[in-house]
């Protein structure tokens, strides 16, 4: 699974599979363990590490970006994914070399939640997304593919027509508990490509208890994380559902980062049932989103507009 890749719209090659220091995952990690992490991952053949500047370990992945590459591991090879903080979106330049020099040289920041004297986050709330991605555009060179984060259909309706660039990819929690149907598809048409964070819920979440991911994992021989990851692989055209996304699995162990590598094939059964999942969640209100930052804004999401 890790060799496998997808085409994007900017002409690169995506994996398929990623390792994510930050999704529920290494930014609640202890010092040390997210260099170690990410250096084991590229060395086990991982080709794809996920951060983002606000994880406030980007010095961290950086240190385990060199030392894979000092033990033969090719940089050209490997797809390393940031994102602009929110306090960065009228310096999107800035944001963007921050964590450049954070990933290459060691430099930890501490200014990613602002807050107004009353404690509440510092937001300005009259800011358009549109502009930021402008600003996004004019630094193609530098960031190669621009890609985007947490774009519903609403806002990513919003964006397209102002949009010189098409972003590459669109970040989002997604897994049978929240498949986001309504903004994949919109992707899809628009050649976008979803990468998938959260695909086992949150830590401690009762995704991976929920019954057809149970029995789907008994049926093959295999963990429910196991089954929730392969939920994004595309296989052949009998899928009912073939999502084809890149799936960001999050671990700082180095037996559960080389577990996550061995995906299966689900079925048409298998696939069916987590697609009838999905929609008795979908019918009766029930769609779970674990990951939600409070920022007090509506950002387009059926589920929480």
């Amino acid at each position: 699974m890790t060799d496998k890749t997808f085409l994007l719209n900017a002409g690169t090659r995506i994996p398929a599979l990623g390792l994510a220091p930050s999704h529920a995952g290494t930014w609640q990690s202890p010092p040390g363990q997210v260099t170690a992490a990410v250096a084991h991952a590229l060395k086990s053949g991982y080709k794809l590490v996920d951060g983002a500047y606000c994880y406030a370990n980007e010095d961290e992945v950086g240190a385990g970006l060199k030392e894979a590459f000092d033990a033969g591991v090719k940089r050209e090879d490997i797809f390393v994914v940031t994102k602009v903080w929110t306090t960065y979106n009228t310096r999107v330049e800035l944001g963007l070399d921050k964590s450049l020099k954070s990933l290459g040289a060691g430099l930890r920041n501490d200014d990613r939640f602002p807050k107004l004297p009353d404690g509440s986050r510092d937001i300005i709330r009259t800011h358009n997304h549109v502009d930021t991605w402008k600003l996004m555009e004019k630094l193609v060179a530098t960031a190669n593919a621009p890609r985007g984060e947490q774009y519903s259909k609403r806002y990513l309706e919003q964006l397209l027509p102002h949009a010189t660039i098409v972003p590459a990819v669109n970040q989002i929690e997604n897994h049978p508990a929240l498949p986001q149907q309504e903004i994949v598809d919109l992707c899809k048409e628009k050649g976008i490509h979803i990468m998938a964070y959260s695909p086992l819920g949150s830590t401690g979440g009762p995704l991976m208890e929920a019954e057809p991911v149970k029995k789907i994992a008994e049926k093959h021989g295999v963990s429910p994380s196991t089954v929730l990851l392969s939920y994004h692989k595309s296989a052949d055209d009998w899928i009912i559902v073939s999502r084809g996304s890149t799936v960001l699995a999050k671990s700082v162990t180095p037996a559960r980062i080389d577990a996550n590598r061995q995906l299966i094939d689900l079925d048409a059964e298998d696939q069916k049932a987590l697609q009838e999942y999905s929609d008795a969640l979908t019918k009766e209100g029930k769609l779970q989103r674990f990951v939600y930052p409070p920022f007090g804004i509506d950002f387009g999401f059926p589920d929480k507009s």
